[in-house]
């Protein structure tokens, strides 16, 4: 990996403090780009000043990614809401199309901003695992060192969260290095093929992530590893599902979104 790779910068906030400043420089290290001293300078400046597109910048006890567009950070608000529906019993739709249950391994092929990962890290439980695949690095190490650090929120959501481990690879490769059959449900949530206008939430991952579509490999090697399903969540009119061979459909009869399933046993 090499700093033209990524077109980024490591930096701290405008509020200096040494813990933001030593962050910075282990992931400029780690992700082999420039850490840029920030003074007084705006991040656009220092950017321009550095021929980079984004900046990786430690503020807070954690990471932002800034891009031209949006502001990428870690915060589990998504998955909160979530978990508190399944408390109260209200169920939730991921979950039910991955038949997810205490003790099973689950690999999330697309962490993103790490909410599915975290939810499913909940509902497995301590005798169960999540490992979250992202190919992009910038997008990995906020969410990653998120999930590691984050701290304001209830202790079984920062538990959920420190359970999921993260790896920053390609689904491909990494499928094709695991032995079969060796776990649960593989989950894939690809950048949709048509986004819906108005999702916000989204924005900030759209400048940086991988935005190639999945490939029929990748779901080969997916079934062959997948003990029980193969899960690829798009949005209900999409092509994908049939396309990648997804017959059976689960979610919300007038939901945007639904969930494809493979079912392996």
């Amino acid at each position: 990996m090499n700093e033209n790779k990524l077109s980024a910068i490591a930096t701290t906030g405008r509020k200096w403090n040494r813990p933001s400043e030593k962050l910075a420089r282990e992931m400029a290290e780690r992700l082999n780009i420039p850490y840029a001293e920030r003074g007084r300078t705006n991040i656009p400046e220092l950017c321009q000043s550095y021929d980079a597109k984004f900046a990786l910048v430690a503020k807070k006890g954690l990471l932002t990614l800034v891009t031209p567009e949006a502001e990428l950070f870690f915060h589990p608000n998504m998955a909160h809401l979530r978990m508190k529906n399944l408390r109260f019993g209200d169920g939730d739709r991921m979950a039910e199309a991955m038949g997810l249950k205490p003790g099973m391994d689950v690999l999330d092929c697309t962490l993103g901003f790490g909410a599915d990962a975290i939810v499913a890290s909940a509902v497995v439980g301590e005798s169960g695992s999540v490992t979250g695949l992202e190919s992009q690095p910038l997008i990995e190490a906020v969410v990653g060192y998120g999930l590691a650090n984050y701290e304001k929120d209830t202790e079984q959501i920062i538990a959920a969260m420190r359970r999921v481990k993260t790896v920053c690879t390609e689904a491909y490769e990494y499928l094709k290095a695991q032995p079969d059959k060796s776990v649960d449900v593989i989950y894939f949530d690809p950048m949709f093929r048509h986004p819906f206008a108005e999702s916000k939430n989204i924005a900030p991952l759209r400048p940086v992530a991988n935005k190639n579509p999945l490939t029929l490999e990748t779901i080969a090697e997916a079934r062959r590893v997948a003990r029980q399903r193969v899960v690829l969540k798009e949005s209900s009119k999409s092509w994908e599902f049939a396309r990648l061979g997804f017959t059976e459909r689960a979610g919300g009869r007038y939901s945007k979104v639904q969930y494809g399933v493979m079912r392996l046993r």
